[in-house]
């Protein structure tokens, strides 16, 4: 049974908000910290090309990416660091500083935004949650949650409808609307590991559904979860040494 209180939807069973679930499937996949080592295939018609990158995170405010393959694309870094985003391109050695208008733009050429990479935009505080339905993904029986922005959030979907297994907390899918409400992309997660600490999926599609034949895979290789990372590590600074 589903019924409105003050704070969304809840189930009235288990006694669960749209807003706890969320937030439990958030830090299950951030940990209060984490590294990972990823591959990313950008899929299109008539090509495709693999990337190969690690990713320090701490926290929802700090994430670093180096790019480690192709040989042209090895050495870029992506930095967030609380509201601001840096990239560093040691080939032409200039430091940029990417805008807030710049956060849905195509990283690295992929389906992926640079808000998809360090999370700027926050599933948690950005978003208003409502549970509007239960549905078995890949035989794990979901909530089925919509996430309408607030009004001042800084982000640029309409609408995110979010499918989170009821007994393990992870995403198994996304479909992400513009604000005239039209699916954009649909990002599926499959390939469900025990990392250490946690069960999570680790191999993710994203596939842009009026782009015929258009893909991007990212798959975990390695991830580490709550090792701890000093503040300073984020740091313009340590762009230019990171390995």
């Amino acid at each position: 049974m589903l019924f409105i209180s003050s704070s969304g939807w809840v189930n009235a069973q288990e006694n669960i908000t749209a807003k706890d679930v969320i937030d439990k499937a958030d830090k299950l996949m951030r940990g209060n910290s984490s590294y990972s080592e990823m591959t990313m295939k950008i899929i299109r018609p008539k090509w495709d090309r693999s990337l190969s990158f690690k990713v320090w995170s701490k926290g929802t405010e700090y994430s670093i990416v180096y790019v480690t393959a192709p040989a042209k694309e090895k050495g870029q870094v992506f930095l967030k660091r609380k509201h601001e985003m840096w990239n560093w391109v040691p080939s032409i050695e200039r430091m940029i500083k990417i805008p807030p208008s710049m956060m849905m733009q195509s990283w690295m050429g992929s389906d992926i935004t640079n808000d998809d990479i360090v999370k700027e935009s926050s599933i948690v505080k950005d978003y208003m949650h409502e549970i509007i339905g239960s549905e078995s993904i890949q035989g794990h029986e979901c909530y089925k949650i919509q996430l309408i922005p607030n009004e001042d959030a800084p982000v640029v979907w309409g609408k995110i409808i979010s499918w989170i297994s009821k007994k393990e907390s992870f995403i198994l899918k996304n479909e992400y609307y513009d604000e005239d409400g039209f699916l954009v992309n649909l990002e599926t997660l499959s390939k469900i590991k025990n990392v250490g600490d946690r069960v999570i999926p680790t191999y993710f599609e994203m596939i842009p559904v009026e782009k015929e034949g258009y893909k991007t895979i990212m798959e975990f290789n390695k991830i580490e979860f709550n090792n701890p990372i000093r503040d300073d590590f984020f740091s313009i600074q340590n762009m230019k040494r990171i390995r």
